[in-house]
């Protein structure tokens, strides 16, 4: 039987699908928000498009940035790059030290307005977690286990694909959910430099003082962000008891 909470992830993610295809059902709890004659649902666009294009920002940058983050963990975990680890690890902290406003200003002058400068940002930002957790996933294996691979004649190549990785994999997937997760948020900010994200909706209500706008926006925002967390947190425990079967 499914539990309390997993009945409510699904009822969330219902309401989300029924507001994108019906929203004008959720005008009358949205209109004590707003201003008389004031729109109460976004107007400015496709709700469910900004959605899609935001999801994709988000994607892009977190695969970009678990490519280069692993590669750098298993990079530092071979003896030839173990002394690389101090410069990696000042590398992926590059993201932490500039906030991601920062980041954009740099950005823009540079490759213009629109997704590019965000899709920086948002990969500077989210090498971090990954790279901490794919380094603490290939440093902390079974020593039994990597001493029976090794006693199986297994090449340091073979070793990696078919053993380190896949145990290390739960960690890893730990990480980018993380990175998701504050991509999610931070993405927003790049409506700012014209990129598309459901940040518009969000600044659309502030500059017309729109509470309802700004609601909705933030709203999608965090369910996107609860449900892709949760079933990547289910993904890691799958993974998880495959490797400890």
């Amino acid at each position: 039987m499914p539990s309390l909470a997993t009945l409510l992830r699904l009822a969330a993610l219902l309401v989300l699908l029924a507001f994108f295809l019906q929203p004008a059902w959720f005008e009358p709890l949205l209109r004590p928000l707003v201003q008389a004659n004031a729109p109460a649902i976004y107007d400015r666009g496709n709700l469910f498009w900004l959605t899609m294009l935001h999801l994709r920002t988000v994607f892009v940058a977190t695969l970009a940035a678990a490519l280069v983050a692993v590669s750098l963990a298993i990079l530092v975990t071979r003896e030839a790059g173990a002394e690389f680890l101090p410069l990696s690890r000042s590398l992926v902290n590059i993201g932490q030290t500039f906030p991601p406003v920062a980041v954009l200003a740099l950005a823009v002058p540079i490759f213009g307005f629109g997704e590019k400068p965000t899709l920086i940002a948002l990969f500077l930002y989210g090498l971090l977690p990954i790279f901490e957790n794919a380094l603490t996933g290939l440093t902390t294996l079974p020593p039994a286990v990597m001493e029976a691979a090794r006693g199986a004649g297994m090449t340091e190549r073979q070793r990696l694909f078919k053993i380190e990785l896949p145990l290390a994999l739960p960690v890893i997937l730990t990480g980018i959910r993380l990175s998701v997760v504050i991509s999610l948020a931070t993405a927003t900010i790049g409506s700012t430099v014209a990129a598309r994200t459901l940040g518009e909706v969000i600044i659309a209500g502030l500059q017309s003082n729109n509470l309802a706008f700004v609601l909705q926006g933030g709203l999608i925002v965090a369910v996107l962000a609860v449900l892709i967390h949760d079933a990547l947190q289910g993904l890691e425990r799958a993974l998880a008891g495959r490797a400890h079967v």
